[in-house]
């Protein structure tokens, strides 16, 4: 199977917006994400596993609201009670994955080609996602995530690094191109390089 791109029509390289007179470092950065593995893990309300038991490249599922476990290769975001999303550049952990979740205790479900991801990165980009969520985005700190909506459609944010700003965004494949456009048009304030 070939992998398409969710972005491959809109996703244009270049400088866009107030960018004149700016410093890179003044401008959001816009990057487009693929060949991730993305699979949603939830616990079953009648599973008795138990969660200090299981650890997936090096990492364990955290019950703590907004909480991410992260390494250089994989994250896991906390969804919701017993709901997680694991981001990883390691395709092969899907074995894994389906090695250490009983499926009398789990539903596994691999969101790889479901999704459009991409990453933003600045000192602005808060401002940003301000324009157009509910969400108080001055309480989201690195290793935290969020689930809300954006200009009504709703995202996945993982929040990466606090200075610069940078949080990676996951939507539907089919609300991608919408997406894309409402947060490249709230940055065009800003200034900002499309990579």
């Amino acid at each position: 199977m070939i992998s398409k791109s969710a972005l491959e029509n809109i996703h244009s390289k270049g400088q866009f917006g107030d960018y004149e007179d700016k410093q890179k470092k003044d401008l959001i950065e816009i990057s487009e994400l693929k060949d991730l593995l993305i699979v949603q893990l939830v616990q079953f309300k009648n599973s008795s596993a138990s969660l200090n038991s299981i650890e997936i490249d090096n990492l364990k599922l955290s019950d703590v609201p907004l909480n991410v476990s992260s390494n250089d290769k994989t994250r896991i975001l906390w969804s919701g009670p017993k709901n997680w999303l694991l981001v990883s550049y390691k395709k092969n952990l899907m074995q894994n994955l389906l090695e250490v979740f009983k499926d009398s205790d789990f539903a596994i479900t691999d969101l790889s080609h479901s999704r459009a991801v991409f990453e933003l990165e600045g000192k602005n980009v808060k401002e940003v996602l301000k324009k157009g969520c509910p969400f108080n985005f001055d309480n989201l700190k690195k290793n935290n995530s969020v689930n809300s909506t954006y200009h009504g459609i709703a995202f996945t944010g993982d929040m990466l690094e606090d200075n610069p700003e940078k949080i990676r965004l996951f939507t539907l494949r089919s609300f991608g191109e919408s997406f894309y456009h409402s947060i490249t048009d709230s940055s065009l304030e800003y200034g900002y390089i499309a990579n």
